[in-house]
């Protein structure tokens, strides 16, 4: 079969900050190609609808496959799916993702037809499934983790292994669109997959079942040795929690002779555990750690459950200053905010020299805040889940929130962008010109073109076609385990079981 896979267009934030490549359905296009099927990969974050169309009429795939992670694209799919359907009636179209697999059925409902299932849980095997029970015509809603408009199958299930299948990079254009701060340009690598904390704001570990799976270090290895960008992003949601694994990844890199600069995401508990693994990773190439402090009060942190003093969260910014790492750290800004609150929290950015960016508390569907808070939404229009709108009721009138919160995030921009930054790293700046990569530099002035007061008020009286439904009801007691989309007692190996029973194969 012609498979077309679809990643939706950036957001907000990626429009000044980062573009990552489209990994999760890179690894999807591999495991597809692998089943013997004809796939083209088309990233909507580089591409304009327009090339969709193209790719409709001209190509005329037999399945269309949508990545939905985020929230804020599901009316884009949407819509995007309705244009398939009037263009291609015959055409399989399906939806996975992060965002979906919390959403599969109000999806189903807003696309009224035009999407055939929605996928829950990882993709890379039953995507292949899928095709083979279309081709079939047997029932979708028979296998794992799939829903349709008809029922929904099992539950999910992992994937046997992390290591099977390598993201297939070759079927990505323009490459050279992909970047993240002065890693321009930049690829994107899996070393380990979930998380075992709980935070209340997350849906990383709800996602996973709290599980924590690792890429073995040779694949690993294997995957770094093949990608051409100097710089790479560690796409973990917490890196190097084990750090016997992140030594045997270095030991490959080192056996191997890779040369790059890395960029991850990890805790300040994990840095202060594992400091002789993030020395060894800097002179590797580690020169930027995103850090998700969250709040610099204790009240906060016991909030967002944390479990990180604020004591020790400022010793771990200290030693990465120690190591010369670049630290980025996150703070939550609550709607509940005043101007005497964002005061505070702007003078404690002008105190430290990491950068400092905010991003506003938001309710998603998989996080305990959802169930606790979504009934008092203000909005109901998925585009403004973005964590850059605020989305709940703000205690300042909401110009006004919009004004302190562009305010405090213009500190970001005073001290780390624009022609500051530009006279800082006018050596990188000048190699990336010169390469013709020009991601960084752009993105150095964009910032007041995305935060803008009036701009994000415009945002908010947009139409909204396709609601966000609530929950039934509000909360008292969050039951973490309901909210799982991945149980980790049911493993991968599992879904062989369900291949046989509904006699499917994989066909080209």
């Amino acid at each position: 079969m012609k498979v077309l896979l679809v990643h939706p267009s950036g957001l907000m934030y990626t429009e000044v900050y980062l573009r990552l490549e489209p990994l999760g359905l890179e690894r999807v296009a591999a495991s597809l190609r692998n089943a013997g099927h004809e796939v083209r990969l088309l990233d909507l974050q580089v591409f304009k609808h327009r090339h969709y169309q193209s790719a409709l009429r001209t190509w005329r795939p037999d399945a269309v496959a949508f990545s939905l992670n985020y929230l804020a694209n599901i009316p884009e799919v949407v819509d995007l799916a309705r244009l398939t359907r009037r263009l291609l009636s015959d055409t399989l179209v399906f939806v996975g993702g992060h965002s979906a697999s919390f959403t599969a059925r109000e999806i189903l409902a807003h696309a009224d037809g035009a999407i055939d299932c929605v996928v829950k849980g990882e993709g890379e095997e039953i995507a292949a499934d899928i095709l083979a029970a279309w081709a079939d015509k047997q029932e979708l809603s028979a296998l794992p983790g799939v829903v349709t408009t008809t029922g929904e199958g099992p539950p999910p299930r992992m994937i046997a292994s992390l290591d099977d299948t390598l993201p297939a990079r070759d079927l990505l254009k323009k490459r050279h669109k992909y970047f993240m701060g002065v890693l321009d340009p930049c690829a994107s690598v899996e070393f380990s997959r979930g998380c075992p904390w709980n935070c209340t704001f997350c849906s990383a570990w709800t996602f996973y079942g709290r599980s924590y799976r690792k890429v073995s270090p040779g694949v690993v290895g294997e995957d770094l040795a093949g990608v051409r960008e100097p710089g790479v992003f560690i796409v973990d949601d917490v890196a190097f929690i084990h750090a016997e694994h992140g030594h045997a990844i270095a030991d490959e890199v080192e056996k191997r002779s890779i040369r790059k600069q890395y960029y991850l995401e990890t805790r300040c508990d994990v840095l202060l555990k594992n400091k002789e693994l993030f020395a060894r990773w800097k002179k590797l190439g580690l020169s930027y750690m995103f850090l998700g402090v969250e709040a610099i009060d204790e009240e906060g942190l016991l909030r967002h459950r944390k479990r990180v003093s604020l004591g020790k969260s400022f010793e771990a910014l200290e030693y990465a200053r120690s190591l010369g790492i670049t630290v980025a750290v996150n703070i939550i800004a609550d709607p509940s905010w005043d101007e005497a609150r964002f005061a505070v929290v702007r003078e404690w950015m002008l105190s430290v020299p990491e950068i400092v960016h905010l991003t506003v508390n938001t309710p998603y569907p998989g996080t305990e805040t959802w169930t606790t808070d979504a009934r008092s939404l203000a909005t109901r229009n998925y585009k403004l889940f973005d964590v850059q709108h605020a989305v709940l009721p703000t205690r300042l009138p909401l110009e006004k929130f919009y004004d302190e919160l562009i305010k405090t995030q213009q500190i970001l921009f005073k001290k780390h962008m624009g022609w500051r930054a530009l006279r800082s790293c006018a050596s990188i700046a000048a190699g990336h010109l010169m390469r013709g990569q020009t991601n960084f530099v752009k993105s150095l002035w964009k910032f007041g073109g995305q935060y803008d007061v009036q701009k994000l008020l415009r945002d908010h009286q947009e139409e909204t076609r396709y609601p966000i439904a609530l929950p039934a009801r509000k909360a008292e007691k969050v039951d973490a385990r309901s909210l799982y989309i991945l149980k980790p007692e049911l493993v991968g190996a599992a879904a062989a079981t369900d291949r046989d029973r509904l006699g499917l194969a994989n066909k080209g």
